[in-house]
């Protein structure tokens, strides 16, 4: 059966039969489910992959390649999905998936699963990308508002699911059936999406591939992220490593602009950063990726080194946040859909109630109780989830069909720029006000009491506050030298803890201050009447099974 065609030029949509939106959507909503989880569910076997590989120098490398691989591959796959149809690439993704998901679980050294984490890292980037592409294909955009909340709360639920997940597979069976289990998930998906993903194609001409764009943005993204994740960590953020790397990628980015401007079909159209809609939405959506990995990293952080909690019970603390925002995320895209698409006035309320919510974390002390320490992130998760569904919708309906990946792309690929710069940055002024603020409030009794290297170590890293056996053998260290000594340790430790409090509230009014920043730039988003339902000239597509 031949391909019907969309004009890429159009603002067009045209209706599918109801049972395969549903079954379409189905898949999709499957389809994000296993990209997202394979980013967290990871985290809570690696202690078993290292007990079985080694590599423990380059364990955090395993997220690492994964989010890289992924945040590369999404603005790419989504333009070249406007020029040659979504369903190849998204079929083709879940197949990369699938096959990278096999290769890791068959990994014999710590090298192999970085690198096959990385295959996966493509193949999830390709369903990330096109998973909120296509609810823009299938409903028009007075109607993508509910949709794209549910697929967003998919997205936030995954992240509930997963380090639980993954333990639960690591206890029963072994490491390796954390990514095996992706096969027996994904195979459905292909199924469906062979019968009944919709074949939609714009119009029927030649594209010049637009190779060096693909090379030239590649040589941006990898060694900016690659640049932030290293920085702090292993290296000085004024090493010559970091400002070789970070120099070399801003290089990368002028000369991939240049030839963006030349390109007949570029990989990322310059076009769209000058629709207002988009470019507003676009830096507003940059700010709250990075105020959204500073809560998710830093919270657990204040529950285990402030509060005390363990490693285990400062995750479950973090699921009513993410269930807040799996809620938020729903109900929000429900409102913009029933209630006149007012994403402006959304976006503005969801990050308010997000900056709010930043504002009490900032006032938590180590007296603060777990109750009220919870009701204050639960407060940012409502606000985070709203914010989901409002900017998607602003963009998808701003810019035409023909560039409909290209924008929803956008949106993902600089969320995740702004979070890891949020990492990057906000690691490094944790670190640096913790090491301050030690300095100036050790009572002299502890500076006299305590060798000097052992201090200097405690202001690097104060892992007695998180790792129960580094606490043990301070202990220990300390009980040798009797009453005093445990009258030292404990005055020590409420040192450390106030410090480190001190610093991670640091850490929570920048990002606050980062969202005022977002509220004021969102007051000047312009909102455009969401586009209803019905067939534009000329829209039509194919019958499911076509090909």
């Amino acid at each position: 059966m031949s391909a019907t065609t969309v004009s890429p030029r159009t603002q067009a949509y045209a209706p599918l039969p109801r049972r395969q939106v549903v079954l379409t959507l189905g898949g999709l909503m499957l389809a994000i489910f296993l990209a997202s989880l394979d980013q967290t569910v990871v985290s809570t076997a690696m202690p078993r992959i290292i007990a079985d590989l080694g590599g423990f120098d380059r364990f955090t490398w395993v997220t690492t390649a994964y989010l890289v691989a992924s945040t590369t591959t999404v603005p790419i796959v989504g333009r070249l999905s406007d020029l040659y149809g979504r369903k190849a690439f998204f079929l083709g993704g879940i197949v990369v998936f699938l096959v990278g998901s096999v290769l890791a679980g068959v990994s014999q050294t710590m090298d192999q699963l970085i690198a096959f984490r990385a295959i996966q890292g493509i193949g999830g980037g390709s369903m990330m990308a096109l998973s909120f592409t296509t609810v823009g294909d299938l409903f028009p955009p007075a109607e993508r508002g509910k949709y794209q909340g549910i697929v967003a709360a998919v997205f936030g639920l995954s992240s509930v699911i997963g380090p639980t997940l993954g333990g639960f597979i690591t206890d029963t069976l072994s490491w390796n059936w954390v990514f095996y289990v992706n096969v027996p998930l994904g195979l459905p998906v292909i199924a469906l999406f062979i019968r009944f993903f919709p074949n939609t194609r714009p119009e029927q001409r030649t594209y010049r591939l637009d190779y060096a764009g693909m090379a030239l943005l590649v040589l941006v993204v990898v060694p900016l992220l690659v640049g932030l994740s290293l920085a702090g960590v292993q290296f000085e953020w004024l090493s010559l490593q970091i400002v070789g790397i970070l120099v070399f990628a801003a290089m990368m980015t002028v000369i991939f602009v240049l030839v963006e401007r030349r390109a007949a079909d570029p990989i990322m159209p310059l076009g769209i950063y000058a629709n207002r809609v988009v470019s507003i939405s676009l830096v507003a959506v940059f700010i709250t990726g990075f105020a959204m990995f500073g809560s998710i990293i830093f919270v657990p952080l204040f529950f285990q080194g402030v509060l005390g909690a363990s490693a285990t019970s400062s995750g479950s603390f973090m699921t009513p946040m993410m269930m807040s925002m799996v809620v938020a995320a729903t109900l929000s895209g429900q409102a913009l859909s029933r209630l006149g698409g007012h994403y402006r006035l959304q976006g503005l309320m969801g990050i308010g109630v997000m900056a709010g919510g930043m504002v009490m974390t900032s006032r938590m002390t180590p007296d603060t109780s777990f109750g009220q320490a919870v009701a204050s992130i639960m407060v940012t998760g409502l606000g985070l989830g709203m914010t989901f569904p409002s900017f998607t919708i602003a963009v998808q309906n701003a810019a035409p069909m023909g560039q409909l990946g290209a924008v929803t792309s956008a949106t993902q690929f600089y969320r995740s720029i702004g979070g890891a710069l949020g990492l990057a940055v906000l690691g490094s002024f944790m670190a640096n006000r913790f090491a301050a603020g030690l300095q100036d409030s050790l009572p002299t009794a502890i500076r006299q009491a305590v060798p000097a290297e052992q201090l200097a170590r405690m202001e690097e890293n104060p892992q007695a506050l998180v790792n129960p056996q580094a606490l043990e053998a301070l202990r220990a260290g300390f009980a040798e030298r009797g009453p005093q000594g445990a009258a030292v340790l404990d005055q020590l430790l409420g040192t450390l803890r106030e410090t480190l409090a001190s610093a991670i509230s640091s850490v929570f009014v920048v990002v606050a201050v980062a969202l005022g920043i977002a509220f004021v730039v969102t007051v000047f988003l312009r909102e455009v009447p969401l586009r209803g339902r019905g067939p534009g000239p000329g829209a039509s597509r194919e019958k499911p099974g076509a090909s």
